[in-house]
């Protein structure tokens, strides 16, 4: 295991940083004692470097298994600038790029452990899917897992998506490699299911506190909605930021009535083809667009330090994706505010989405996340408390939480 001083090298020497932030060397010399961790860290609290440079410090290649195309290459491209060998394999690869890739993984008995990809990531399905992918890594010199986006594997997270439950299998295959699991928002039902599906027995839990003190948090009356917005932007011509529509139709609809009064709007969902989200995408992390109207399908992982306002035109269906989606606001550091428009309406019309045919359980675990989502819009205290307390933190002023766990 490398020094204290050794990984402050790695630190500054591959990442510009001159010390670490939050419980970030506890969290990487955890990792490095081979010990599996859980790890809940605000949006912008540096979730990367707890497993980037560990991957650095150890013999092998980390695979990081991510649920975004979009997400990988800009992931691989900023550890690429700092010449990092990293790559991912998804379907946008030929098979002679993929190919190439996995050409460049150290094997288990190569002489030089430290040849080769550092960093390998890929997807959940590729990973454990068909082509026996789990059974060729084997033979490969594997030092870590990283699972990003860990909620995905919970069916009471915000965005649970079925294929992540495979990732339960990779402590059968790899008892002793060391899986760290990460993500941005939890709450204590969401963070066991995360631990139980993974099948972790020994590991450290690690909480940072979810205060995000530069955010402001308002909610606003739904009436005339447009109109507030439009107002709002007026005063923040300069100011880059991102409003949050439930459906795709809400994204069109909105971001034309914008572009009518002239701003500077473009919608961004799902339904449209990859390569204009890619297009949107670049244009908003270069400041040549300065609104984003979208779905929650933009936003996971997005690298942008300055944006000022994070909207909701619509009600969120739970506080994990309403904390998740205003934290891409202020990532510098800088005042920033979180405005949520808000009507009976809307709580209305998610009480049906959140039924579940034939699983009345998690449709009365859904519908109380919606009335706790509700409840926050209803205050008339401080929803900063409210926030903090949904999430298990102690006083604004709490910095970070370290659990030990072995359940034999």
């Amino acid at each position: 295991m490398k020094s204290a001083a050794g990984i402050h090298q790695l630190l500054k020497d591959r990442f510009g940083y001159t010390s670490f932030r939050h419980n970030q060397q506890d969290i990487i010399e955890n990792l490095l004692q081979g010990k599996d961790a859980m790890v809940l860290m605000p949006t912008g609290g540096g979730k990367s470097v707890c497993y980037q440079l560990p991957a650095l410090a150890l013999p092998g290649v980390a695979i990081v298994v991510s649920p975004l195309i979009a997400l990988m290459k800009d992931q691989v491209d900023a550890l690429l600038q700092n010449g990092i060998p990293a790559a991912y394999l998804n379907s946008t690869l030929s098979n002679y790029e993929q190919q190439h890739v996995l050409n460049q993984l150290p094997q288990v008995n190569a002489p030089d452990a430290d040849s080769g990809l550092k960093l390998l990531y890929i997807s959940p399905e590729r990973l454990l899917g068909e082509g026996n992918f789990i059974q060729f890594l084997k033979n490969i010199r594997v030092s870590l897992f990283a699972i990003d986006e860990a909620h995905c594997i919970s069916q009471w997270g915000h965005d649970f998506r079925p294929e992540y439950l495979l990732l339960g299998q990779l402590k059968e295959h790899f008892a002793d490699t060391p899986i760290i699991a990460l993500t941005a928002t939890a709450d204590q039902l969401t963070k066991k299911d995360i631990i139980a599906k993974l099948c972790l027995t020994k590991y450290t839990e690690f909480e940072n506190s979810f205060n995000r003190p530069n955010i402001h948090y308002f909610v606003k009356p739904k009436k005339d909605y447009i109109k507030q917005i439009t107002d709002y932007l007026n005063t923040h011509r300069d100011d880059s930021g991102i409003i949050y529509c439930l459906s795709r139709t809400g994204t069109e609809e909105l971001a034309e009535s914008l572009r009518k009064k002239g701003f500077d709007a473009q919608p961004y969902h799902a339904g449209l083809e990859k390569s204009v989200r890619d297009e949107r995408q670049e244009l908003f992390l270069k400041d040549e667009l300065k609104i984003m109207v979208a779905t929650i399908a933009f936003g996971m992982g997005i690298n942008k330090s300055n944006v000022r306002f994070v909207m909701h035109a619509d009600l969120p269906k739970n506080m994990e994706g309403y904390y998740q989606e205003t934290g891409r606001a202020g990532r510098d550091g800088l005042y920033s505010e979180a405005i949520l428009f808000y009507s009976a309406g809307d709580v209305f019309k998610l009480r049906n989405f959140a039924k579940v045919d034939g699983n009345e359980e998690q449709s009365r675990i859904l519908l109380k996340k919606l009335d706790q989502m509700s409840a926050f819009c209803e205050l008339r205290s401080c929803r900063r408390k409210y926030l903090l307390n949904y999430f298990n933190d102690g006083p604004a002023t709490a910095a970070t939480a370290v659990i030990s766990a072995s359940a034999m």
